[in-house]
């Protein structure tokens, strides 16, 4: 349905659920470590994958507007932090498809991140604050409107002059070497998922605040 709504160029609505090892007990069989990857590769779909509920608000906006072709959100199963919309920038953002959400003066590192991990990069850009590590946090809830934007704006996000890179997503590694590049490092899944509550699952594969400061320490310094 999806397949046919980009090819057709439909202004639907796709809404997904239990985006990733999230969802738990349900095990590796529901829990789509490959699915963002595969409907990122589909041409003429916007996808979304929105870090809280602000996020998810302002890509709802977009999908009500977008009238060139289909719009998906993915959303994920556990309870996430709220950003407070007055402490970072708009979630507005959105639209634009990444996006500063935190960074330090001359950062050294970027903590690229979607959807319900962008939390966890937050945490590691305190924790490398403590240990004098500067870092910048990107949002990356679309990459196709990224890729749509201009190259000041990319560049400004995502400076070419910072190759220190950790990407850090609940799923497969396919499509984030455009963003890592050769020497980045990327935290989420190489493998299926499994059948637990969603905090083991993420510390069983790694997907933790103490992972991405490791990683990042090690591009460093």
């Amino acid at each position: 349905t999806v397949r046919l709504a980009a090819l057709s160029k439909y202004p639907t609505i796709f809404v997904y659920t239990h985006d990733s090892i999230g969802l738990g007990e349900d095990g590796p069989t529901h829990q789509a470590v490959e699915q963002l990857a595969s409907l990122r590769a589909m041409p003429g779909l916007v996808v979304f994958r929105p870090a809280d509920a602000y996020e998810t608000a302002f890509a709802w906006k977009y999908a009500l507007e977008n009238r060139e072709g289909p719009t998906l959100l993915v959303l994920t199963r556990q309870k996430l932090p709220v950003f407070d919309q007055a402490a970072y920038p708009s979630a507005e953002n959105v639209a634009r498809g990444a996006y500063t959400l935190l960074t330090a003066e001359n950062p050294r590192i970027l903590l690229l991140a979607s959807g319900s991990e962008v939390h966890l990069a937050i945490e590691a850009y305190h924790a490398l604050a403590q240990e004098g590590v500067p870092a910048r946090v990107v949002s990356m809830p679309s990459w196709e409107l990224f890729e749509s934007q201009s190259e000041e704006y990319r560049i400004g996000v995502i400076p070419s002059s910072i190759v220190a890179r950790v990407g850090v997503e609940a799923g497969v590694r396919l499509g984030w070497e455009r963003y890592l590049g050769l020497t980045g490092t990327f935290i989420g899944m190489h493998s299926f998922g499994a059948s637990a509550p969603y905090e083991k699952a993420y510390a069983g594969f790694g997907i933790t605040v103490e992972n991405i400061v490791a990683a990042a320490r090690k591009l460093v310094l």
